[in-house]
């Protein structure tokens, strides 16, 4: 995978994470698409641990333990933010109770839905499809896009 981008507007990182969300932002530029994203990563990585929860909660935890040896590979402060971000959903997975099934199934069909309809805007595939660590890019780009907005560096 080729993560580096020929534009000359945008500065190369030596930064693995920095590469990784260039690479990602390139096929959401779109403000629409952008928008729906900001939505709907949050709304799948709540749903995935409401499904992943309703299995079993271990698999849930061990679900969030596996992404942050990921993101700790990345960045500290993306990994303590990511960290929280999780506890959170955890948090309202185990608040649903018997719901916890139904309404993360329902989640996920429907932010994956207006995922796919964002991309269709954009007029590129999603970056998953591409290379599977992009799942766990996704969450980053929404963090780091709600960074620049307060004016945090990571």
């Amino acid at each position: 995978m080729d993560t580096s981008t020929s534009s000359a507007t945008e500065p190369l990182s030596e930064r693995r994470v920095d590469q990784l969300l260039i690479h990602y932002g390139l096929s959401h530029r779109n403000p629409v698409n952008e928008r729906i994203h900001m939505v709907a990563i949050p709304l799948i990585m709540l749903s995935l641990l409401g499904l992943l929860w309703s299995a079993h909660p271990w698999l849930a935890w061990g679900f969030v333990a596996a992404s942050m040896v990921y993101y700790a590979r990345l960045s500290l402060i993306f990994t303590l933010t990511m960290a929280v971000v999780s506890l959170i959903g955890l948090g309202l997975v185990s608040a649903m109770g018997n719901w916890a099934l139904p309404l993360s199934a329902a989640i996920f069909v429907a932010a994956w839905i207006g995922q796919f309809i964002g991309h269709k805007l954009e007029g590129k595939k999603p970056s998953f499809f591409e290379d599977i660590q992009y799942l766990w890019v996704g969450p980053l780009f929404v963090v780091s896009k709600l960074f620049q907005k307060v004016g945090a560096r990571w």
